[in-house]
């Protein structure tokens, strides 16, 4: 359990947590271990007719190739975004946003440990990106990796999560309707 959490509705949400950004670091760190024990120095492997890729990519920077030149910022945001998490956990009392933030985190966690133990050297690390949909080489979309996707997937569910009103702490945020409604 996370640091700080003894609130008995919260703990559920933050194990929840934990577990998801553990098994998403887990699973990252084994496809990206893989990936380049079958990857490396081949040309890109062809599924689907095409429409997925296989393919060795060690990234300096973002997707679309953005900030290339400041992997060290990367590491420092992704840290930032790991200890804003822990420290946003202890008000967590919503399973929505515990999935959310757990997809996040593990995401966040798996392209860090690239960042510091990779080459050319901690905070400058190349994240291993394995994912080219539609066309090797990043042509038509970035080549990404499970940590990305996490990323993306839990960003996407904080934004439903937004739209529906639901709020860290499990409560809901009444609409403009509901609230033009009471007056």
């Amino acid at each position: 359990m996370m640091a700080g959490v003894s609130d008995p509705a919260t703990a559920p949400r933050v194990r929840l947590l934990a577990l998801i950004a553990v098994l998403i670091l887990a699973a990252d760190i084994a496809t990206k271990v893989v990936g380049v024990a079958l990857l490396e120095g081949r040309e890109p492997v062809e599924l689907l007719g095409g429409l997925i890729n296989l393919q060795l990519v060690r990234n300096p920077g973002a997707a679309f190739s953005l900030a290339t030149g400041y992997t060290w910022v990367l590491s420092l945001i992704a840290l930032g975004v790991v200890v804003v998490i822990i420290r946003v956990a202890r008000k967590l009392r919503s399973t929505g946003w515990a999935v959310a933030l757990g997809l996040i985190l593990g995401g966040a966690l798996g392209n860090l440990v690239d960042r510091i133990f990779r080459a050319p050297g901690p905070l400058q690390g190349h994240v291993v990106d394995l994912v080219s949909p539609f066309a090797p080489d990043g042509r038509v979309f970035p080549v990404f990796n499970l940590a990305d996707s996490s990323i993306v997937c839990g960003g996407a569910l904080l934004v439903v999560l937004a739209l529906l009103g639901r709020e860290l702490d499990g409560t809901r945020t009444p609409s403009k309707k509901q609230e033009n409604a009471g007056e």
